[in-house]
């Protein structure tokens, strides 16, 4: 029975947010609420998700004080000389520009911190997607597809984990997977490339005007889009509402009354207004590369940059927690270019909105995670698993377990899968000649599916700070993750590191 709703829990909240029937802050909490009590939680279940939501509040303040300190950075200007910069390599086309995102979040991930890998392509890349009418689902989709490919890195958690469960060195499990991290990276580039394509064909190769560069003057489309290419990319910036950006400062074109230009899934469409005038047009200079915004404090820009590397130098020494770190760093960043109290409070309620989104999305993840826990749904699942694996499919466990990482990873935690289930996978292979270091390859090649399971913090760091429904991030990543999660595990079956048969 528990099998039984711990997967239709699953299924249930993933048809409800894929189809737009119910946020997922409200999925998160009503539907593992309802199979808690069939499961017979009772009034345990209050207990269960208060333990879930403690294990939760650093990544929570974590979030919430990362979303402040980078919306501060990005309110004043120190974003804006990197941003011209990529406008000046990437030129007028949105293909280079995704491909450019893809590259970007590649390089970033190397840290092996999903989170930092999101802030920063945010903080580079949603400024340039927003200014061209480009779709962020674009840009979450890239670069949650990379980031996934990637985590796999020894220094990164799942091959770490992996490692520690099975007493191994974790370069024994990275070494042999590196021609299957090659095929997996070129792949997201191949998709990085074609959404990219798609983004061109949309809007075509767009002449910046000073505006676009920095200046007041709407952008205008070039010779080869056309004026329609010019309406969609003012429908799509003046439509974009939400998110971190938007304060009363930095404002995307917003005004009240007017429709959002953007469809559901974030693709830009055509939108005049009652006006005759494409929705915000004549709003380009409310944008985060406004040269005349009141935040701006170009005569602090090193202080800032200063600052900001410390912080990142701390996160990636581990100096001290990663939430205290973004605490310390938003409160010297709001003293250093906001020293008056009125204005401190101004700058904490800008960013408000998002901070709320994403922190809310947080703690609500705790009521499915401890309801999957706390009933034993998990534990009940994954035997379920190992059971119906037949005697007969022994030799082909390694490849089997590939296989279950990618949903396996995705419906739980890591701590739960490669603590709790690899082992009892791997103990199963020994038996039939297959060592501990093949399963745990051969587990951590879902990762590109995992990292867009809800249930990850950094995910949904990403999706809050680009203003994404994660509904609309999963129909267009969830296929391509699971394209190049299997294609990982085919190339590691071709060069023989995970044994098949």
């Amino acid at each position: 029975m528990l099998v039984i709703l711990g997967y239709a829990m699953v299924l249930t909240f993933m048809v409800l947010i894929m189809t737009k029937r119910m946020s997922p802050v409200l999925a998160l909490i009503i539907v593992p609420t309802v199979f808690g009590l069939f499961a017979g939680a009772g009034l345990g279940l209050g207990d269960m998700v208060t333990k879930a939501i403690g294990t939760l509040a650093p990544t929570a303040a974590l979030l919430m004080f990362a979303i402040m300190y980078f919306g501060l950075m990005i309110d004043v200007g120190l974003f804006d000389p990197l941003v011209r910069f990529i406008l000046r390599v990437t030129g007028n086309d949105p293909a280079k520009i995704v491909l450019g995102t893809a590259l970007l979040a590649g390089a970033v991930s190397l840290d092996g911190d999903g989170s930092t890998t999101f802030i920063v392509v945010t903080a580079a890349m949603l400024p340039i997607y927003l200014k061209l009418g480009m779709s962020p689902v674009v840009m979450t989709c890239v670069a949650g597809l990379t980031n996934g490919t990637l985590n796999i890195v020894p220094w990164g958690g799942p091959t770490a984990r992996a490692a520690a469960a099975l007493g191994i060195d974790p370069t024994d499990i990275f070494v042999p997977l590196v021609p299957s991290l090659v095929v997996g990276l070129l792949l997201c580039f191949g998709f990085a490339w074609s959404m990219g394509l798609r983004e061109r064909k949309r809007l075509g190769l767009i002449e910046f005007t000073t505006a676009a560069r920095g200046g007041r003057q709407p952008a205008t489309a070039g010779a080869s889009s056309g004026a329609r290419a010019g309406s969609r990319m003012l429908a799509a910036v003046g439509g974009t509402g939400g998110g971190m950006f938007t304060s009363p400062t930095v404002a995307l074109g917003l005004r009240s009354g007017k429709a959002d230009g953007r469809r559901a899934d974030g693709e830009g469409v055509d939108g005049p207004t009652s006006s005759g005038e494409p929705d915000g047009a004549g709003t380009m200079a409310e944008t985060m590369l406004d040269p005349n915004r009141p935040t701006l404090r170009p005569g602090r820009i090193w202080v800032n940059l200063g600052l900001t590397v410390a912080v990142m130098v701390a996160l990636v020494v581990g100096l001290l927690p990663l939430h205290l770190v973004f605490m310390i760093g938003t409160a010297i960043a709001l003293l250093v270019n906001f020293p008056q109290l009125k204005q401190q409070t101004a700058q904490i309620v800008a960013h408000a909105p998002s901070i709320v989104g994403v922190v809310s999305m947080v703690f609500a993840a705790g009521v499915l995670i401890g309801v999957l826990d706390g009933t034993g749904m998990v534990s009940a699942m994954a035997d379920w698993l190992v059971a119906v694996i037949p005697d007969s499919m022994g030799p082909y466990l390694a490849g089997i377990t590939g296989l279950l990482s990618m949903p396996l990873t995705f419906f739980m935690s890591n701590d739960a899968f490669y603590f709790g289930i690899l082992p009892v996978l791997s103990e199963s292979a020994a038996s039939f000649g297959i060592t501990p270091a093949e399963m745990a390859r051969a587990s951590v090649v879902g990762q590109p599916v995992h990292m867009q399971s809800p249930l990850v913090p950094a995910i949904l760091l990403l999706v809050s700070l680009a203003n994404v429904n994660l509904g609309d991030h999963h129909k267009k990543v969830l296929w391509r993750a699971a394209v190049v999660a299997v294609a990982m595990l085919a190339v590691a079956i071709v060069v023989r590191v995970i044994p098949f048969g």
